[in-house]
């Protein structure tokens, strides 16, 4: 189940993590990866497709607040998406690092969308910690030789 089936959870945002589908990694990989970030994050639902590869995780951080679902895709749309950015960050300023990380995404054909939740708890004193949500976009696109954008300001993680 999705955060966004769950009322304790508001969409905040949505980030991308794009990669070359050789790079794809197993749900081993990934579960390992966000338990390296520590203790502060909880696996709670992994879903396979129909070959029993990872399809998409529900991660949350009660500690920050937060809770992120990742959703794996590939094919066609990533490529439309692949040639979007491309032109998008034609009009922008890049930094060295980034030109280099932009130069990576004309080769994937895989991503993950990592939608970023808050959890809502009724206490004014409980505010969102958006650190986790750049730690895990952050750890994973290092297994997977990934680029991690946040798509609303064209941001190369």
């Amino acid at each position: 189940m999705s955060l966004f089936g769950n009322p304790k959870y508001q969409y905040r945002e949505t980030y991308f993590i794009l990669f070359e589908n050789e790079n794809r990694p197993s749900e081993d990989d990934l579960t390992k990866a966000i338990s390296e970030l520590g203790d502060r994050f909880e696996i709670k639902e992994i879903h396979r497709d129909q070959n029993d590869q990872f399809e998409s995780m529900t991660v949350v951080s009660p500690s920050d607040f937060a809770g992120i679902d990742f959703t794996f895709l590939e094919g066609e749309e990533v490529m439309e998406q692949v040639a979007e950015l491309n032109e998008q960050f034609k009009t922008t300023t890049l930094t060295g690092d980034e030109l280099k990380k932009i130069g990576k995404i004309s080769k994937c054909r895989a991503r993950f969308d990592v939608l970023h939740f808050e959890e809502i708890t009724g206490n004014a004193d409980d505010v969102l910690d958006p650190g986790s949500l750049l730690a895990v976009v952050e750890g994973i696109a290092a297994i997977c030789d990934g680029v991690g954008i946040d798509r609303e300001s064209l941001t190369i993680l």
